[in-house]
């Protein structure tokens, strides 16, 4: 997984930088939903917080699964990035 170097004040990131965010945030997102369905950050039997309760537990999903991606995910980003920037090079 790359380290995105951000781009100097007052220069647009370059076009390949932010399909890889992109690529990043989709793999991120997925993993998220996936989690959801494992029932992590399910409510507890005894306890429960209700509706509050359900949303924390997707913001807790989402920082999850984006530490996972920022950590090498599942390989996602790096086949979204390669299927979005194939043939970039010969349109320029």
């Amino acid at each position: 997984m790359s380290i995105a170097i951000p781009p100097a004040v007052g220069e647009a990131p370059h076009p390949r930088q932010i399909l890889r965010q992109k690529a990043e945030e989709l793999e991120s997102a997925f993993l998220s939903e996936m989690l959801g369905h494992t029932g992590l950050g399910a409510l507890s039997a005894s306890f429960g917080g209700g509706c509050g309760e359900e949303q924390f537990g997707s913001f807790l999903r989402r920082e999850q699964a984006t530490a996972m991606v920022r950590a090498g995910g599942i390989g996602l980003a790096e086949h979204f990035y390669r299927s979005l920037t194939r043939g970039m090079d010969d349109a320029l």
